[in-house]
């Protein structure tokens, strides 16, 4: 058992690499503002972790189309893909959450639910166990976008200094301005 897991870890490397690692350098390489990505990451996160499985691709485009240049597409579609396996963990903690905060009984996660949900069977408690979900979620994600933003501005102000080849202000110059002539040929 000890070796399978063993040998997972080490297939794991170079997945982990060639999805997360060598997009996020090449997203550090091309010289977007710190803060920028900062909002970015912290928004496709976000917005991963939204309570509904499927949904978080729509809605990173969506986010995407509506603040334009304020984010950095790329880093919001890599933070969703990162945030895809803690999705699955906080549905029910949004789930209690939403019961908590709109005061609505408690669902009982049981195999039974499952099958009804599965089976279109659906009953008015599975439906209002989502609506609670959505809720918890809805209420806890600013907290969660701020919080993220605060803790990876720093982070990304260290990559982006430390990968960029261009200055991180566009208000610098890239290269000392020089004259530039033009040569005109007679014909």
């Amino acid at each position: 058992m000890a070796d399978k897991l063993k040998r997972i870890a080490m297939g794991m490397g170079p997945w982990l690499h060639k999805k997360i690692v060598d997009p996020l350098v090449l997203i550090l390489r091309r010289g977007a503002e710190p803060k920028q990505l900062a909002f970015s990451a912290a928004l496709g996160i976000t917005l991963g972790i939204f309570p509904i499985c499927g949904v978080t691709v729509f809605l990173c485009g969506l986010a995407i189309a509506v603040l334009g240049s304020l984010c950095h597409a790329p880093t919001v579609m890599l933070a969703n893909f990162v945030a895809t396996p803690i999705e699955l963990s906080l549905v029910i903690p949004f789930l209690r959450f939403g019961e908590v905060i709109s005061g609505g009984s408690h669902f009982s996660l049981t195999s039974d639910a499952f099958k009804k949900v599965l089976t279109g069977q659906a009953s008015r408690e599975v439906i209002q166990s989502v609506f609670h979900a959505l809720l918890g979620w809805l209420v806890a994600a600013p907290f969660i976008l701020a919080t993220l933003y605060i803790l990876s501005l720093p982070c990304f102000k260290i990559l982006v200094s430390k990968f960029s080849p261009v200055p991180s202000s566009p208000k610098k110059p890239l290269q000392p301005h020089t004259e530039v002539r033009l040569k005109v040929r007679d014909a």
